[in-house]
């Protein structure tokens, strides 16, 4: 029964029209109200608790990092080697794309951020080049959402934070997923632009290629830093965070010189913005996690899903179906915040490694922000465009499919995810 009061508390207010951290609040008041022991300061005690987490700090100084980077001109370098190595080949600028995506992953973990930057930059230029701007939309959303399972990943962190898992060991295992899905969409397009009419970019001289690679060093640095940190224990997440933060802010203002003293005050805010709308939705989402807790729900779900749990990989096909019926109407951090503790109980009763679980959860997530109808990174480029939705979704397909054939594949062989993991715990 509280299964029930769960589910239809929380899609109700959803369908509504509520915001989802309020939807999630209440959901918490709910479950209370169904166990018959309401109590206002339990409510105000879990949301602090949620807000007061030392590993959550992570998550504005990565947005930060990610707002200086964009307005500090490290995206834009990071763009102007990927051009400058592989432009001038058949489809060059979709090469760029999904270069451009990798590199930026691994310095800013947010796909909204990395796929803003790479739309204002790109379209444009494939527009003027003759590429179908569907296509090409489909093309940078789908390399945008890289970014939440490279490592920097706040997606990572808000689940280690909410599942108690190791997000040192998640952004390990997030690698070789992460390098699997830009190589998925390599393959694909050059299948894609096989039937494209394009202009080629001029051929970079190695003397272009040198003075692209020398000012694109300092951005290449960062992703270094941070994984030789974490894997050499120098550094915790929420110290790296710091690090990237610090460092793009030098690079910012003292080597690039894109951004001046002036311009970081607007730039502290939008962060602010961005880290308030996401530390709410922590805070919320702990009311309704601990009331999950005390109602038993992952026992409940153990039960339900009992046949399976001595089937790992077909509990795995069965909580990836889930995940994606989850993502057609809830953004990424709302259902890491909801199902991360319920069915991870219900993983590691079946055995399943949580790390493996962790980024596999996360990447299936992803997906949801790429297909309607919610489907936020995509509506980012749609903006950008300024092209429909539909259209852009006639665009996307190629690519969601090359991205679930590969969740097939880790599912079969969890060893890809596993292998590195146990590399970094050695």
């Amino acid at each position: 029964m509280a299964l029930a009061v769960f589910l239809s508390s929380l899609f109700g207010l959803m369908l509504l029209g509520m915001p989802i951290a309020f939807a999630l609040m209440l959901t918490g008041v709910a479950l209370m109200v169904h166990l018959d022991f309401f109590d206002a300061q339990l409510v105000a005690q879990n949301m602090l608790s949620g807000a007061d987490n030392y590993p959550l700090m992570a998550v504005p100084f990565f947005i930060l990092a990610g707002e200086l980077m964009n307005a500090g001109g490290i995206s834009q370098r990071i763009i102007n080697l990927a051009v400058s190595l592989v432009g001038h080949i058949r489809g060059g600028l979709g090469y760029v794309t999904i270069g451009a995506s990798v590199m930026l992953a691994s310095l800013s973990g947010s796909a909204i951020a990395d796929t803003a930057a790479l739309a204002t930059l790109l379209i444009p230029m494939m527009r003027d080049n003759g590429y179908p701007v569907p296509r090409s939309a489909g093309l940078i959303a789908s390399g945008g959402i890289i970014a939440p399972i490279i490592p920097p990943s706040m997606p990572f962190i808000i689940f280690g934070v909410t599942t108690n898992t190791s997000i040192s060991g998640l952004f390990m295992a997030g690698i070789v997923p992460g390098l699997l899905m830009g190589a998925g969409l390599v393959i694909t397009w050059m299948f894609v632009v096989r039937g494209m009419t394009v202009k080629l970019q001029p051929k970079a001289s190695w003397g272009e290629r040198r003075t692209a690679l020398v000012e694109g060093v300092w951005a290449l640095a960062l992703p270094v830093i941070i994984i030789g940190g974490l894997r050499g224990g120098i550094f915790t997440p929420t110290e790296a965070a710091v690090v990237a933060a610090v460092y793009s802010l030098v690079v910012a203002l003292f080597v690039y010189r894109q951004v001046t003293l002036k311009d970081l005050v607007p730039l502290l805010v939008q962060a602010a913005r961005t880290t308030s709308t996401v530390m709410f939705l922590c805070a919320a989402a702990l009311v309704s996690s601990y009331m999950v807790t005390l109602a038993d729900l992952p026992q409940q779900m153990n039960e339900m899903l009992a046949p399976l749990l001595h089937e790992p990989k077909l509990l795995m096909v069965a909580i990836t179906l889930l995940l994606l019926a989850v993502g057609t109407v809830m953004d990424l951090t709302p259902t890491i915040l909801v199902l991360g503790p319920v069915l991870t109980p219900l993983a590691a009763a079946a055995g399943i490694d949580p790390t493996y679980f962790g980024v596999m959860f996360v990447l299936t997530g992803t997906l949801g922000l790429i297909h309607p109808p919610v489907c936020t990174v995509l509506n980012v480029v749609c903006g950008v465009a300024r092209i429909s939705l539909e259209s852009a979704t006639r665009g996307i397909w190629p690519f969601l499919f090359t991205y679930l054939i590969l969740l097939c594949l880790l599912i079969a062989v969890p060893e890809i995810v596993t292998a590195p993991l146990t590399l970094f715990r050695h």
